[in-house]
């Protein structure tokens, strides 16, 4: 509640109490004292009384001595009452009750009314924002765009790294604001709208932030969902109510944030033709390209779900420019990274481009969150510096979920995690085209009991048949070393996570990247949905036995594959294990030893080892009916 609204309802608190004092003292006279009738009678008995007044039910009258006072007459009727006070010479007379004047009755009978549409102003005033003037009760239809003078806005294109194309894209917008004559010289036209398309946390809104800052214009911003109200027309009024508003500030720049919530397509199932979206819809397209032209005024709209636009909006005209913002490259991504960090204190220790090489598919914003809890791990730990261990550890716990040290392991799920996980690295490290390994772990992260992390050398956009498979053999290293350790029967529910990720792959690889010899480059799907029904499939029953079939062959010839070279390695999978039991995580340095069989050297960070265990060798574990994911939380695809 803002300032004026909390005036305004202290006011009238402060009247309503005023005026209940007032009715109050209206029904007692001053100076008067109250008696029970009780006292009155014996005090008129006892001739003590000079003078009374009958009004209505209440006795007003005055005592010898000059005492006045007062008493309530029950409703029951007392005869002997008027013999005792003319027996005793008391000065009787009547009085007609006084009936309010006409203003009074007025407003006591309208007085519930008043008080329900003083509530119902003070809920609507608390919707639309509190105080006067635009944020009355009375402004439903008024714009709830936020302005942002030139000089509030402080982000620049120096706040912004990795979307250097997209940059590059609005930089010529921008040069457009403080220099129109510069094109309208060649007869250039000013963009009429810039659709910024992109991921979740790319960076969209701290793009137009910058544009404003860089141009030195005002800023309007409001998000798609401030349009829509349960009333038809007023989403329409709001789009009217800002243009107009930004018509008095051109040139400026109005940036709608996830314009989806009201530029869906029209007629597509979401309602019908007259519904309060499409009204709005039909407003904005009206001011964006219309009879009234809109110089000056740039719209800057961001969504991440540009599939659903309605094509009106996006046409020329209109969104003249589409700018996609996405995910940063290892470039990129160390660019970021150098902008965080000039508010971090860091030691020498600490390398962007390491960072960025160990976050492949980060966002802007996910690597703001790993530079936000480095620091704090390094608050924790009562560093004055923040190190390239805060970085370490606040990614994994990003990517794979806080260390959970407090749980309580047996040494027998214990080595069976490490088997696990060791089937996972033996297996990974020997296919071709698979990502290097980072580290192996068996310290419980978030759901899984063990993590086995691959990272990339570089970032990748495609990926290759070859590479596929060396990814399907890796998931299923973890449920072959239990099968080969434990047998058959011994087997766990932790290569539930595995067995999703590898046969979506294996299906991926034959419905929609055409790699199946047998069934060709064909795409095999569903069908468009329309009028908002959902589509069937595209192919027949025949086909879609032969997608399962070719699924099936892909997932056995990896599973024997991956089953061959542990047996070739079952040497290397025991002492990992052991390896894993010892220190409980071990890096790319330690696997490499381990695979060219020769003595382990222990982790750089290594200070106390664990006492080992006199039961490491592998027996046969307590049966689980755990179905929680066993490793490979950060083994993204």
């Amino acid at each position: 509640m803002n300032n004026d609204m909390a005036k305004n309802l202290i006011l009238w608190l402060v009247i309503a109490a005023v005026l209940m004092a007032v009715f109050q003292n209206l029904n007692q006279a001053p100076g008067r004292t109250e008696l029970s009738y009780t006292e009155f009678v014996n005090q008129v008995q006892a001739g003590s009384v000079r003078s009374t007044t009958f009004e209505g039910g209440i006795i007003y009258g005055e005592m010898d001595n000059g005492e006045l006072f007062q008493t309530v007459r029950p409703d029951l009727a007392d005869d002997r009452l008027m013999s005792d006070l003319l027996n005793n010479n008391v000065l009787v007379e009547g009085r007609q009750p006084e009936q309010p004047g006409l203003l009074m009755q007025l407003l006591i009978a309208s007085f519930p009314i008043l008080l329900i549409i003083g509530v119902f102003m003070f809920f609507m005033r608390q919707m639309q924002g509190g105080g006067g003037g635009r944020g009355g009760p009375m402004s439903f239809g008024k714009s709830k765009a936020k302005l942002l003078n030139e000089n509030e806005i402080k982000t620049t294109f120096a706040d912004v790294a990795g979307v250097d194309e997209a940059k590059e894209d609005v930089e010529e917008l921008v040069n457009y604001l403080k220099d129109p004559g510069r094109f309208q010289r060649l007869g250039g036209k000013i963009p009429r709208g810039i659709l910024m398309v992109g991921p979740p946390g790319t960076g969209k809104t701290l793009l137009a932030k910058a544009i404003a800052g860089e141009a030195k214009v005002p800023f309007f911003a409001i998000s798609g969902s401030d349009f829509v109200e349960m009333f038809v027309g007023v989403g329409a009024s709001r789009v009217r109510d800002m243009f107009a508003e930004a018509k008095k500030s051109a040139p400026c720049i109005v940036f709608i944030d996830e314009i989806d919530a009201v530029g869906r397509h029209r007629g597509g199932g979401y309602g019908g033709g007259n519904d309060e979206r499409e009204q709005t819809l039909n407003q904005m397209l009206v001011e964006m390209d219309g009879f009234e032209g809109n110089e000056g005024v740039i719209v800057i709209a961001a969504t991440n779900r540009p599939d659903v636009l309605d094509k009106a909006l996006l046409r020329p005209g209109r969104f003249d420019r589409q700018v996609y913002v996405g995910l940063p490259d290892i470039r990129g991504r160390e660019q970021i990274l150098e902008v965080h960090l000039r508010k971090i204190p860091c030691d020498d220790s600490v390398d962007p481009s390491v960072v960025a090489r160990g976050t492949p598919g980060f966002s802007g914003a996910d690597l703001a969150n790993i530079a936000n809890e480095a620091a704090l791990n390094a608050a924790r730990a009562n560093r004055r510096m923040v190190t390239m261990e805060d970085f370490e550890q606040a990614r994994d716990k990003l990517m794979m979920g806080a260390e959970r040290r407090s749980m309580v392991m047996s040494v027998e799920e214990k080595a069976n995690t490490a088997y696990h996980e060791a089937g996972h690295a033996i297996v990974g490290w020997t296919m071709p085209e698979h990502d290097p390994i980072h580290k192996v772990s068996i310290i419980p992260r978030g759901r899984a009991l063990g993590v086995t992390q691959f990272l990339p050398e570089e970032d990748k956009y495609s990926l290759s048949r070859r590479g596929i498979t060396s990814q399907l053999c890796s998931l299923f290293g973890g449920r072959i070393a239990e099968e080969l350790i434990l047998g058959e029967d011994g087997v766990t529910t932790g290569a539930q996570n595995d067995i999703e990720r590898a046969t979506q792959l294996a299906r991926n690889m034959v419905t929609q990247w055409g790699l199946s010899a047998k069934l060709g480059p064909l795409h095999y799907g569903e069908e468009a949905s329309q009028n908002g029904m959902p589509g069937g499939k595209n192919y027949s029953a025949q086909s879609s036995n032969d997608i399962d079939a070719e699924v099936r062959r892909i997932v056995d010839e990896s599973y024997a594959e991956a089953q061959k070279i542990l047996e070739q390695n079952i040497d290397i999978l025991h002492a990992m294990k052991a390896a894993l039991m010892e220190y409980e995580t071990i890096d790319s340095d330690q696997v490499e030893d381990l695979m060219k069989r020769v003595k382990v050297r222990p982790p750089k960070d290594w200070d106390t080892p664990v006492s080992p265990n006199p039961k490491d060798d592998m027996p046969a574990p307590e049966s689980s009916d755990d179905a929680s994911p066993i490793g490979d939380a950060a083994e993204e695809i």
